[in-house]
């Protein structure tokens, strides 16, 4: 084996495992009762920032999903895949989560700017 391509295989290795553990956002839930309490302004800017989360979690996504992993990585190509689908898990998360803020926002601000 060539003791280069080992060195350099555990970066990479590294960095694969760090971005297959766990995320702090994989445990919460929706609570659209919280959004009640917010005003047009608020809900205006969580909705922002809601839709900023899924775009940047997209592109997180794809550019796992466009990783190209080495042959002799095992395993690689699952941890790929498994890092894709909790993006995919999140995103889902984020666009439920902005469901409830619209849904809040069309029922408390008909009509005002804000």
């Amino acid at each position: 084996m060539n003791w280069t391509s080992t060195r350099a295989s555990t970066p990479v290795l590294a960095v694969v495992l760090l971005a297959a553990t766990g995320c702090s956002s994989l445990g919460r839930t929706i609570n659209p009762a919280k959004y009640d309490s917010m005003s047009c302004t608020e809900l205006n800017s969580a909705l922002g920032e809601s839709a900023g989360e899924i775009s940047q979690t997209a592109i997180t996504r794809g550019k796992v999903a466009n990783t190209s992993v080495p042959r002799w990585l095992l395993g690689g190509s699952r941890v790929k895949t498994a890092v894709a689908n909790r993006e995919t898990a999140r995103i889902d998360r984020l666009k439920q989560q902005q469901d409830a803020i619209a849904a809040a926002r069309a029922r408390k601000c008909r009509g005002s700017a804000g």
